[in-house]
């Protein structure tokens, strides 16, 4: 059964992907965002005759590679978690402690 379904894992929590999963993410977007830099210069040299289309298209092609190197070093936000904090009052103490204990003095 190789390559099915069975052998990856099902997820039943609500936990942050894994470490690498994050970072090959990151490096997909990377790379697409430092990819669209190319058209942006080609079509910069194929206009190269109506020079304000051909620096519009440099100065697009210009922050790219900023830009793409800080989506790449950003990690994704955390996740709010629910915070489970004790309520206190009667209602939420077992029956035992409800009971009076005695207290005895020496």
């Amino acid at each position: 059964m190789k390559g099915s379904d069975a052998d990856n894992p099902v997820l039943i929590t609500e936990a942050a992907p894994s470490n690498d999963d994050q970072q090959a993410a990151r490096k997909r977007r990377y790379i697409i965002m430092m990819l669209m830099r190319i058209p942006f210069l080609v079509l910069a040299g194929i206009f190269h005759e109506t020079w304000w289309l051909a620096v519009i298209f440099v100065l697009i092609s210009i922050p790219l590679p900023w830009v793409a190197v800080l989506i790449a070093n950003d990690r994704p936000a955390r996740k709010r978690e629910d915070m489970h904090r004790y309520q206190g009052g009667p209602t939420n103490m077992p029956e035992l402690e409800r009971v009076e204990h005695p207290v005895i003095d020496s």
